[in-house]
């Protein structure tokens, strides 16, 4: 498999010299047992007069900055090289009782699902509801992997992706109605779809590697890219990305994960001078990939004895 390099750059730039609050970063990749980060830098320009790291409730790995004195420019240009182990959604086993919908989750699991299962989008024509429901199979049992595949492709072959740099979601009914939006709009579409058949769902924010297979690439790359978690029984945490159609991990780079997207900005920050000094901000993305170098083996000595490890 191959190894990833991310490189994704933002600038700040403004008319006279200004001061910075804090920032907050969240562009360390989550490593598991298919994504293993090898190296990660962090440059900021000015340097930071404090920079410090934690874990935020879900796990995620987050930068904070504080800065001192005034400039006219900011720049967070962040290299990691990982180690990306594709997974496919519908190679997973599910728990018996979930393979069909509707199941239950187990009683001990609730507690900590019970938030990712509530609803945090109006819907007050039930057009989410009735839109997820497209997908039940009638007179007869619904797969619940069928299900969220055919929910996947569906927002990917009947939505129009439009990028939208604004900060801020669509609502879900909106989206259905406009029939567009961006990454995360399809994103929270399919949590709330998922969140309304009681499943529950969380919101990922990462990367894109687009290998342009057949000539074309995924949509949505060059940027932060946003798709959906849904936890399944027996399989865990199984990821959905319905702006490419992808079921499973495939070209995609884990971030963070959050129940709702406010809480997952891969960064956001203060600045203090008057309105008309800022003059926008710039972002580059860059996803490559490099064949990982074939480790030798060597030949080895079995040894007639060995001691128990203690």
């Amino acid at each position: 498999m191959p190894l990833l390099t991310v490189r994704h750059v933002t600038t700040y730039r403004y008319r006279q010299p200004v001061a910075f609050g804090e920032h907050r970063m969240m562009l360390r990749p989550r490593e598991g047992h298919d994504q293993r980060l090898i190296e990660a830098s962090l440059d900021i320009v000015p340097a930071p007069r404090d920079l410090r790291w934690l874990h935020d409730v879900f796990g995620n790995s987050v930068a904070i900055a504080r800065f001192a004195g005034r400039h006219r420019e900011l720049r967070f240009d962040s290299r990691v090289r990982l180690d990306h182990r594709p997974l496919n959604a519908l190679d997973f086993t599910l728990a018996e009782h979930a393979e069909i919908w509707p199941f239950a989750y187990d009683t001990e699991e609730m507690p900590d699902l019970a938030r990712s299962i509530e609803r945090h989008w109006r819907d007050p024509e039930r057009a989410v509801d009735r839109w997820a429901r497209r997908f039940l199979r009638r007179g007869g049992p619904t797969g619940t992997m069928a299900l969220l595949e055919a929910m996947t492709h569906a927002i990917r072959e009947e939505l129009t992706y439009i990028p939208r740099h604004e900060r801020g979601i669509q609502e879900p009914a909106k989206t259905l109605a406009l029939g567009s939006g961006t990454c995360r709009d399809f994103a929270v579409l399919m949590m709330e779809a998922a969140r309304s058949l009681g499943l529950a769902a969380r919101f990922v924010s990462g990367y894109l590697y687009s290998p342009g297979r057949d000539g074309e690439g995924h949509r949505g790359g060059g940027n932060t890219h946003a798709w959906a978690r849904i936890y399944l029984p027996g399989a865990g945490w199984v990821e959905f990305d319905p702006t490419n159609g992808i079921l499973g991990n495939r070209d995609l780079i884990r971030v963070a994960i959050a129940r709702d997207p406010a809480q997952a900005l891969p960064l956001h920050g203060t600045w203090t001078g008057f309105p008309a000094d800022s003059l926008g901000m710039e972002v580059e993305v860059s996803v490559t990939a490099a064949p990982v170098p074939a480790i030798p083996v060597a030949a080895t000595p079995v040894p007639k004895r060995s001691t128990p490890a203690c």
